[in-house]
């Protein structure tokens, strides 16, 4: 399953877009709950079920969703659960338990929509670059045709109804995954969390909320989801983003004021061991790609493109890499065979 995805670059990681040298990708996520149907992690059995046929009978009655992929749950194995989350199809929580839930991709493998997670629906979008609105019109397209099948948990006060209070109102997130090597380096970062808590936004990791800060990756999402409109919300992660676009770019223009020639050796000597290495970790080489992106970005390297870069992030993930060459690996082998993957993928960019 899903070997022909892997075999292509994600669409919302090929380098297409506003401030793409920056910003990787921006994702919409909403949040939606069937009227009258008890919330998936407090119903019973039968709720669950009886979800999953709704979201089955828009499927068979819309033009539009029938054209997408839809798995259920219980169908997918574990390699594949990975992946999924590594592609930022599906989140970790997705994977709590897999009884009665299921999953709608569409056909560009932009827009999922997850089955009985925390909320009955979850319908994400992503974007290549900063793009929030269109995300957004893309998750809100989906969540429209559904609307036309089921009607969905709604207060006139409140808003959209979620089975976390934190969601409720819109039942939107909105997120930016923003690379800041520059920050990181001239140690500004933390000051620059604390402006960005400030402003309303959480900063996070590769994968979201609990995860890791992997390759100098931060990703930042909207806090409040109620008292302030989708349009709102829109224009706060734009507004940040460029506020944080803003002190990267003066934060590289500081290493190259004052530390050219440190900065020169540490992206060549990152470029080096991708060119050249013979056993490397997945963490290790999300360092080194942030060092030659960051060297792309500043013009050190200028013969990459950034959507080799990107796909070279992401096929290094661990179900990634062994989905692409169709079998499964232990860590040390994972490790000899990114190595493989990665020199042949600059060797192809080199020709």
């Amino acid at each position: 399953m899903f070997e022909d995805m892997a075999k292509n670059p994600a669409a919302w990681l090929s380098g297409e877009g506003n401030e793409s040298l920056v910003v990787l990708s921006t994702r919409v996520r909403l949040a939606r709950n069937i009227a009258g149907c008890g919330y998936p992690e407090s119903a019973d059995e039968e709720t669950r079920k009886r979800i999953i046929n709704y979201f089955d009978s828009c499927l068979a009655r819309s033009k539009m969703l029938g054209e997408g992929s839809y798995y259920k749950a219980s169908d997918i194995n574990e390699l594949d659960q990975n992946f999924l989350i590594e592609r930022h199809l599906i989140s970790p929580a997705f994977l709590n338990g897999e009884a009665f839930k299921a999953l709608f991709i569409d056909p560009d493998a932009r827009v999922s929509i997850m089955v009985n997670e925390e909320d009955h629906l979850r319908i994400q979008a992503l974007s290549s670059g900063m793009d929030p609105k269109g995300s957004y019109e893309m998750a809100i397209k989906y969540e429209e045709e559904v609307g036309r099948y089921l009607e969905f948990d709604y207060d006139r006060d409140f808003g959209y109804l979620t089975a976390c209070p934190t969601n409720a109102g819109t039942g939107m997130r909105a997120s930016v995954l923003i690379h800041l090597p520059g920050l990181v380096l001239t140690r500004e970062i933390d000051k620059v969390i604390s402006h960005i808590t400030r402003s309303g936004l959480v900063v996070r990791g590769f994968y979201g909320e609990g995860s890791d800060v992997l390759g100098n990756l931060f990703q930042l999402s909207n806090q409040n989801t109620l008292g302030i409109s989708e349009e709102e919300i829109l224009n706060q992660i734009e507004r940040v983003a460029k506020e944080i676009i803003e002190k990267e770019a003066a934060a590289r223009q500081r290493l190259r004021d004052e530390a050219e020639d440190m900065i020169e050796d540490k992206i060549w000597r990152a470029y080096g061991i991708l060119k050249h290495a013979r056993v490397l970790t997945s963490d290790e080489v999300m360092n080194l790609l942030s060092a030659v992106r960051l060297g792309h970005a500043m013009k050190i390297i200028d013969f990459l493109n950034i959507a080799l870069i990107n796909d070279i992030l992401l096929l290094s993930q661990p179900a990634h890499l062994q989905k692409f060459y169709g079998y499964e690996m232990d860590a040390n082998k994972r490790d000899f065979v990114r190595a493989q993957m990665v020199r042949e993928k600059l060797r192809e960019q080199n020709k």
